[in-house]
């Protein structure tokens, strides 16, 4: 009996001593894993990233992919991770890279950053982590490019995918649009006032025309990519000379304008147009 008591607690500090040794060899919710150089491209690629572009890269581990910004594509930012020594090194790497006063690596908590001042955000993180920063991310402006290597956001689709050696999929921060909108129209018959119920997942959106007595009609290829908005709708205010409207134009808050055409070919003209935010749908 004795000698089992004495087994029990040896198993017991064996256990608190591989634990303990567990969390000093990596005591972060994410291990450092590099992505291919190759990957590192594509991502930045798929994400066009440009000179006027400000990179935050998530857990940056050595850097590489916000150097790759920097110096292939001419970008700024700043890279976030927990690891002291990553930092370092990365700071280093970007000094060789020379590239060192186009980038900014912190050691910082993910969920305490702001990514406000971020046109592009890239990341390699596990899942979990991905859905805890997902509600930060889709409050970002819209038109934020989001690129995230293996890992996806959930019901949230991305709006482009490639496999190359890896998947790297794109986002990017859709407009909010669900609820009631007022849509103005010059219209042959006369200008003309027309409710727009826009019902909206993410960058994926539907919707219900709504006109005076009529019944209510289809909002067709609804298409939101950031804050840019197309759609048609058929007027079928002359039952005699219906005609296709295709409308593109930029969400701001709770206004939307551009210009739609109606017609083709020939006979096509374009006007503008403008809704503004009546509340929500019904």
């Amino acid at each position: 009996m004795f000698l089992n008591k004495i087994s029990l607690r040896f198993a017991a500090v064996a256990l608190l001593l591989m634990a303990t040794v567990a969390r000093a060899q990596w005591p972060y919710e994410v291990p450092f894993v590099p992505s291919p150089q190759v990957v590192v491209d594509e991502m930045l690629r798929l994400a066009n990233v440009t000179k006027d572009d400000f990179v935050m890269d998530l857990g940056s581990g050595d850097g590489r992919i916000l150097i790759t910004a920097a110096r292939k594509f001419g970008a700024r930012g700043i890279g976030v991770d927990l690891d002291e020594n990553l930092i370092y090194q990365s700071e280093e790497n970007a000094r060789v890279a020379n590239v060192a006063e186009r980038v900014q690596f912190l050691r910082q908590d993910l969920f305490k950053t702001d990514f406000s001042k971020a046109s592009v955000i890239t990341m390699y993180l596990l899942p979990g982590v991905n859905m805890r920063l997902r509600p930060s991310l889709l409050a970002l402006k819209p038109g934020t490019r989001i690129v995230a290597h293996d890992f996806d956001l959930g019901d949230w689709q991305p709006d482009a995918k490639v496999t190359i050696r890896k998947n790297v999929m794109l986002w990017i921060v859709p407009a909010k649009m669900q609820g009631r909108w007022r849509l103005q129209l010059p219209l042959p018959a006369g200008a003309q006032t027309w409710d727009m119920d826009i019902r909206q997942k993410h960058q994926q959106i539907d919707g219900v025309i709504r006109v005076a007595d009529r019944p209510p009609a289809g909002l067709w290829q609804a298409s939101l990519r950031g804050d840019r908005v197309s759609f048609v709708i058929v007027d079928n205010t002359d039952r005699e000379n219906e005609a296709n409207m295709y409308f593109e134009g930029v969400v701001r808050d709770s206004v939307m304008e551009g210009e739609f055409r109606r017609g083709v070919g020939g006979v096509q003209t374009r006007h503008p147009w403008r809704a503004v935010r009546a509340g929500a749908a019904p």
